[in-house]
């Protein structure tokens, strides 16, 4: 766990003020940079020590063999694992002939502060070296939002006590040595040196390597050129060979003299493109960064996010944790998706390597809520990100013998990259989980044209899925057998209710799509007939619901199952998937994640609020979360039903996940659903906003440690801020026309001229549920 006290609680920023080796991996993701297309983890400059080397480009991966001990039809026979591409980053320090290795000479200073306004990454460094020459280094790095192919460090080095003759090494690496992987599913297959030389180039300050992929056939380059001021003593020189391209520049500094190089790195790639069109690119690309320098690009990044902060912060007063958690998580969702441009938003961004970099329904159910509310642009790229899968969607629903697009549960570029079937295959429900994000924008942005070209095409195929894999019965009711849930602990169920409830939504979504756009859905073979299927699907939809418990079943037949023996359980058992085999898991009533609390979330209009009562204190004693999906599910509807105390525990394991580690494998990536999980926690758990049928709702409520909590959502143009304390709150339009939005079921009318405050009633009051042994979210102070 990242426990050490270098960590600064601060409102604006991430400060680590010394270096800790035995943390190198974790900090390496939380200082991660990235604009959804280049991430670049936060390695040090010089390149070692490191715990995990990144820099990825979003969509390039390698093909591997999937081997099994017996083969089935339908197992999907290639999996995709995210590449290291060329490293930028370096910048290797000589100091009269010592390398600049923090792990050498002594360490006097080391301090490195991520800056959330600016998005700008700063490190200052003194050191002596072994020699006793003591220097001071000071580096900036950002990774552009504006310029979506650029990465950018400056890097400055002044000596501090006497004459020294410096070597500094700016490089392009690729096919660097990662560190070997374990047993953990959840951390990404070794692949060692993925990048085959086909080009390299060095002349004057400008460096570029081009490569190609064996197996994917992805071809990747990376340029970089350069900015050198220093003394008189100056001198460059560059080198280049089939895996390093190097610029050296060498000088003599007296105290008060400085070396600065500014290094501007571009990166492209392309399947198709050639290589002379591909290093066109890049040279390109990065042309246009020389031309705007260093300072233009600094300017940009922060017109960039001072137009960000103004529409998406969130204000917290009372716990200066969450506060710089929030904004954490904000700057690093947004990095994840602001110009991933029609690709996917992976599990951890580009931050680490973890699942392979593969995007999960994760992007859709966590991480685009969020950005619908404040970078709506970036959820219509995000999805037809998933429209243009649609071709191997549709052929993976033919092979499995379904109908309409069947989309993968964990991929790349779209080919279902899971060997599991229980937890991959037969998890359908990312189909619904993709419809409800659409859904979503759509009534959020009024963006018609949107839901015409993407919207339709998405729920009119996942639609089919659904009444194709589902059935009525001899009473007509219609039922979805043989599924997976959210709760991987409970695999190949019937009937589970999150699936059913959210494939009933995305049933009537789709045949209201079809009504409003009926010349798109007749060029898909679309008619009335089929239109009424849905309906009737839908209608007639089973939810499984224990009369004795007075409960809804997860699954059907779930509440008859043994229960978990937690008192058996130790603490370091947990989670139970590395301890146990999932055949004893599967029959018993443990639940790894939100499953049938989430579907109270997200389908709460199929509850009433006694059945959500009920539902969640049954549910919560059977819930470890092994996921890092789940505390912010629970601390949503703990929120709702009353337990603010424990809404606000749930609140903080979310929000630290990262930050402090809590599940110890930060060091693969950050757990951007989570780190989306801390704004729903707050926004949809004590802001009680909820977004159905084109009206907006809040029901707020803040735990007694909070005094204030302010936030702005986009809705259909508009820029509303909620303010709320223990007593009222306020809702005023910070910009656009009048909007009514309903408080505690009262519809309010709220403009520019007219900011409604209202009070906040007192929850009821209800007895806190318990949690399995051990299993309780760590008490926040």
């Amino acid at each position: 766990m990242i426990t050490h006290p270098s960590y600064a609680v601060e409102p604006w920023s991430l400060r680590e003020t010394e270096l800790n080796l035995d943390v190198l991996p974790q900090s390496e993701s939380v200082f991660a940079l990235s604009n959804g297309h280049v991430g670049w983890r936060g390695n040090l400059d010089e390149g070692e020590p490191h715990g995990l080397p990144g820099s990825y480009l979003n969509g390039v991966f390698e093909l591997r063999p999937l081997p099994y001990a017996e083969a089935g039809f339908g197992y999907p026979e290639s999996g995709q694992t995210v590449i290291n591409v060329t490293n930028g980053k370096v910048i290797r320090l000589l100091v009269d002939d010592e390398p600049f290795d923090l792990r050498y000479g002594r360490l006097r200073s080391h301090e490195r502060v991520l800056d959330l306004r600016s998005g700008l990454l700063h490190r200052t460094v003194v050191w002596t070296s072994p020699a006793g020459r003591t220097v001071q280094v000071r580096s900036t790095r950002l990774v552009s939002f504006t310029q979506r192919s650029i990465a950018a460090i400056g890097y400055e080095v002044e000596p501090l006590d006497s004459e020294v003759r410096v070597v500094l090494q700016s490089e392009l690496v690729a096919n660097e040595e990662l560190p070997d992987t374990g047993g953990d599913p959840r951390v990404s297959a070794a692949l060692r040196s993925p990048l085959r030389h086909e080009e390299d180039f060095a002349k004057e300050l400008r460096l570029r390597l081009l490569h190609r992929t064996e197996n994917s056939g992805l071809r990747v380059a990376c340029a970089a050129d350069h900015v050198v001021n220093g003394p008189d003593t100056t001198r460059t020189s560059g080198e280049s060979g089939p895996d390093v391209a190097r610029l050296t520049v060498t000088s003599v500094l007296k105290p008060g003299q400085a070396l600065r190089v500014e290094k501007f790195v571009s990166y492209g790639w392309s399947k198709v493109r050639s290589r002379p069109a591909v290093r066109d690119q890049v040279d390109a690309a990065l042309a246009a960064a020389r031309s705007t320098g260093w300072q233009g690009l600094v300017d940009q990044q922060r017109g960039y996010l001072d137009d960000f902060w103004a529409r998406s912060d969130v204000e917290v007063e009372g716990d200066a944790e969450i506060q710089q958690a929030v904004r954490f998580a904000l700057f690093h969702v947004l990095q994840a998706g602001a110009r991933a441009e029609e690709r996917a938003i992976p599990a951890k961004g580009l931050t680490g390597s973890g699942y392979d970099g593969h995007s999960f329904w994760d992007t859709e159910t966590f991480v685009l809520p969020l950005l619908t509310y404040t970078s709506p642009d970036a959820v219509a790229e995000a999805l037809r990100w998933r429209q243009s899968t649609l071709p191997a969607a549709r052929q993976r629903a033919r092979q499995l013998g379904l109908k309409g697009a069947t989309f993968p549960w964990r991929t790349v570029d779209g080919q279902e990259c899971s060997a599991y079937w229980p937890a991959g295959t037969a998890a359908f429900h990312v189909n619904a989980d993709v419809a409800d994000a659409v859904v979503r924008y759509v009534s959020s942005t009024g963006d018609e044209d949107f839901e015409r070209e993407t919207g339709v095409e998405l729920l009119v195929e996942t639609a089919r899925l659904w009444r194709s894999l589902g059935h009525h019965d001899h009473h007509g009711r219609f039922h979805i057998d043989g599924v997976t849930g959210p709760d991987e602990y409970s695999a190949v169920a019937d009937d589970n209710t999150y699936t059913n409830l959210m494939a009933q939504a995305n049933l009537r979504a789709a045949a209201d799509a079809v009504e409003r756009h009926t010349e798109r859905a007749a060029a898909m073979g679309v008619d009335d007939e089929e239109t009424a299927a849905w309906r009737d699907a839908a209608e007639s939809m089973t939810v499984p619901y224990d009369g004795a418990l007075g409960v809804h079943e997860q699954s059907a037949g779930y509440t008859g199952h043994q229960v978990w023996d937690f008192a058996a359980t130790k603490p370091d058992q947990y989670p139970l998937m590395l301890h146990f085999p999932y055949f004893d898991i599967y029959r018993k009533q443990v639940v790894k994640q939100a499953d049938l609390v989430l579907a109270m979330y997200l389908r709460g209009d199929a509850f009433d609020d006694e059945q959500k009562a009920r539902n969640f204190a049954y549910y919560e004693a059977l819930t470890v979360r092994d996921s890092s999906l789940s505390a912010c599910c629970q601390a949503v509807m703990a929120a709702e039903v009353g337990h603010l105390r424990l809404a606000w525990d749930y609140l903080g394991e979310a929000a630290l996940m990262d930050l402090k580690d809590l599940e110890n494998n930060t060091r693969d990536g950050l757990h951007i659903a989570s780190l989306a999980g801390t704004w729903i926690a707050l926004v949809a758990g004590f802001g009680g906003m909820r977004h159905r049928e084109g009206v907006l709702s809040f029901a707020p409520s803040l735990p007694e440690k909070l005094a204030r909590l302010a936030f702005t959502v986009m809705v259909r143009g508009r820029r509303l801020r909620v303010e709320i304390t223990d007593s009222v709150t306020t809702y005023t339009m910070v910009e656009g026309a009048p909007l009514e939005v309903n408080h505690y079921g009262r519809p309010v009318t709220v403009s520019d001229k007219a900011p409604q405050t209202l009070p906040v009633p007192a929850p009821a009051a209800r007895p806190e549920p318990k949690q399995p042994p051990g299993r309780r979210p760590g008490r926040r102070a």
